[in-house]
């Protein structure tokens, strides 16, 4: 949708949508204005690499008010202005040590603000009802963590002069929190098509440190949940929206399906033995195959953003002669490409400026890059068997150490294994670089 190219226009949708509920006065501006302006001061603006960014604080503010009328649960003008600040709030963690936002440290924060608190004054709201409405967006809402939230709650209730003797009360005010909790959940998925869709799937994964290979499973998983385990609430919401955004959610829905079920497919195929998968050493020659280095990029592309190494020379990087390239084909050395590992010196990368690898310069180490494989291919092993022919071939050319970006928990691994060591570590991310002596 053209009008959240950035937000400049996330705000003016939300201001037309305060309009329209009756939030006029200065101090819900001012709260709009200062959410925005702590989350890019802390970096987690719009270039931040993560799900839990600017973008997703500002969608569910502005899904929470265009949804506001729907027909599950009355909402008073009172709550309206409650779900408001909740939803500008919800995720308000700005120096956070993960993506995910704990809610705990969200309570606190939003607590400790000195400006907020003026905010919050001047806008005769109740701070407790709001830090009830941010833990209900606790997820999953089940299990020992629903335990320790409902706990907060009963707290929180008995702090506040307006909910301590009222039941009735506090069980609206719960509903409230069930509303927030799915337009939190759905809101981005509403907001815009398939692909962008498929790269908040790899942002999240990427932010909470997944593996390739569950990033489908999990995202039908949430959207069955969300349609199944809440289905009143979240029919009541979608009902509310308009018909566009319906549209690209449940379009959303059955693209991921349709991806789960090839991925089902493939891993039935490689388990009846009916798929081989190859890794491949390429030539040279191959690498300035025009249609070689297309099929490579597409690959390329399908993954996170922050894991695409020289995306703009990609081209000429394959052409180099002193770039490593292994394909993981189907079947036998000729077959369909899937995966593919490629590195190079480390004096031809520009990594990010917080490294400082003692050996650049000396010309004795190559740099892997991420590895790139089809959806539906990962798990299956081929990649750690690429990884492991690039090593080989790295060891033939002299070169003494192999330097990379992985999952912290994937690098202790390799710390036995292969003596692999950190060399910087990335929060809230957990992809760090290591080193390994060839």
């Amino acid at each position: 949708m053209q009008q959240f190219a950035n937000t400049h226009s996330m705000r003016n949708e939300i201001l037309s949508q305060m309009a329209q509920n009756g939030l006029e006065d200065d101090c819900y501006v001012e709260m709009l204005d200062y959410t925005i302006d702590l989350f890019e001061s802390q970096g987690l603006g719009t270039e931040y690499y993560g799900y839990h960014n600017i973008y997703h604080e500002l969608e569910v503010t502005y899904v929470t008010l265009l949804a506001i009328n729907q027909e599950k649960i009355q909402l008073t003008e009172e709550d309206k202005k409650y779900l408001y600040v909740a939803a500008l709030f919800h995720d308000f963690d700005p120096e956070k040590s993960v993506d995910k936002p704990h809610e705990k440290r969200v309570i606190k924060f939003i607590s400790m603000d000195e400006k907020l608190q003026k905010l919050l004054i001047s806008a005769e709201i109740d701070l407790e009802i709001i830090k009830v409405l941010i833990l209900r967006t606790t997820y999953p809402w089940s299990g020992k963590i629903k335990e320790v939230a409902e706990e907060e709650v009963k707290q929180c209730f008995e702090r506040s002069e307006i909910t301590r003797k009222n039941l009735e009360l506090q069980q609206h005010i719960m509903e409230m929190g069930e509303y927030l909790s799915l337009v939190d959940r759905i809101s981005g998925y509403a907001l815009g098509d398939f692909t962008q869709a498929m790269e908040k799937a790899k942002m999240n994964a990427h932010a909470l440190a997944w593996r390739p290979s569950v990033i489908i499973r999990s995202a039908v998983a949430y959207f069955e949940e969300i349609l199944n385990k809440e289905m009143s609430m979240s029919k009541a919401i979608l009902k509310a929206l308009p018909k566009e955004m319906r549209k690209n959610f449940f379009d959303t829905v059955l693209s991921f399906m349709r991806i789960r079920q090839q991925e089902v497919s493939i891993q039935a195929d490689y388990a009846y033995e009916n798929l081989k998968l190859v890794p491949t050493i390429e030539n040279q020659r191959k690498q300035g195959d025009p249609e070689f280095v297309q099929t490579l990029f597409d690959i390329f592309l399908e993954l996170p953003k922050p894991l695409q190494f020289g995306k703009e020379n990609f081209k000429e990087s394959i052409e180099d002669p002193e770039t490593i390239i292994n394909t993981l084909r189907l079947n036998d050395c000729d077959g369909e490409i899937v995966g593919f590992s490629k590195g190079g010196p480390l004096e031809k990368y520009q990594l990010r400026e917080e490294i400082r690898d003692e050996n650049f310069g000396l010309k004795n180490t190559i740099f892997l890059e991420p590895l790139a494989l089809k959806m539906g291919y990962w798990g299956l092993r081929g990649g750690s068997e690429m990884r492991h022919m690039f090593i080989l071939q790295a060891h033939s050319m002299k070169y003494k150490y192999l330097t990379s970006f992985a999952l912290r928990d994937v690098i202790k691994a390799r710390i036995d294994k292969e003596q692999a060591e950190f060399v910087t570590l990335f929060d809230p991310e957990r992809w760090d670089y290591y080193r390994v002596k060839l």
